[in-house]
């Protein structure tokens, strides 16, 4: 535990230099990853594919010798393997509750006989004494409530991911990443999920609807997103804060 509460004592330095960087010379892009490690997964990194040297056309051919397939399925199968994900998202969600409870009750009793001192109660009790309604009890609560939530999104985007694992049952798992920088500012889109080779389209592209598990996100960082958040000890405070 000392150990590990030292090693974070170190790193702290780096991760405030680091943001001072960025705030100086702006975000800078992710290295490339083949594939790219979004979601935990035993995934295969695929080292970098040997040159080879063309080889020319066999005599009276078109094809050449070592070449893909030219009618073949070149949808997307083995790990390695790249294809497009068409994320158009257009959701809409309203709901409306309300919500009100309203209790009164009431009890009374009184006592006729009490060991013939309910005369004497009288005389000992201030103000009038009725043997007849000597208790009472009353209680009434009323609580209401309402909510509503109006929530729309739309995302319209394409992206190219990257199989990174095949499922026993052929199922492939997928993960892809794209970064876009404009001046100091980085919009970054990440998709993974797991999709049924049978969806893949012709044009070896598939629509998000179809993935399963689908973890998709869009945001940024830069100046605009570092302005437009709260500040770190603001958001301590709302966070831990029992008001």
């Amino acid at each position: 535990m000392r150990k590990t509460v030292l090693i974070l004592a170190a790193l702290a330095p780096l991760a405030a230099c680091s943001t001072a960087i960025e705030a100086v010379r702006g975000p800078e892009l992710a290295p490339i990853g083949y594939p790219a490690a979004l979601v935990p997964t035993q995934q295969a990194y695929l080292p970098a594919p040997a040159t080879r040297e063309a080889t020319p056309a066999s005599a009276n051919s078109l094809w050449r010798v070592g070449a893909r397939t030219f009618f073949g399925d070149q949808r997307a199968r083995h790990v390695g393997d790249i294809l497009t994900v068409k994320i158009d998202i257009d959701d809409r969600a309203q709901t409306q509750n309300s919500t009100q409870r309203s209790r009164s009750n009431e009890a009374s009793g009184g006592v006729s006989h009490l060991f013939g001192l309910e005369s004497s109660l009288g005389r000992v009790l201030p103000g009038a004494f009725d043997p007849s309604n000597m208790i009472g009890l009353e209680g009434g609560s009323k609580s209401a409530g309402t909510g509503s939530v109006n929530r729309a999104e739309k995302v319209s985007l394409t992206i190219a991911a990257v199989v990174t694992d095949v499922l026993a049952n052929g199922n492939l798992v997928i993960q892809g990443r794209q970064e876009v920088r404009t001046n100091r500012e980085v919009r970054e889109l990440t998709v993974a999920g797991i999709v049924r080779p049978e969806d893949i389209s012709s044009a070896n592209a598939i629509n998000h609807t179809q993935i399963a598990e689908a973890r998709i996100s869009y945001g940024g960082r830069g100046d605009i997103s570092r302005i437009q958040s709260a500040p770190a000890a603001q958001n301590l405070v709302e966070r831990f804060s029992p008001f």
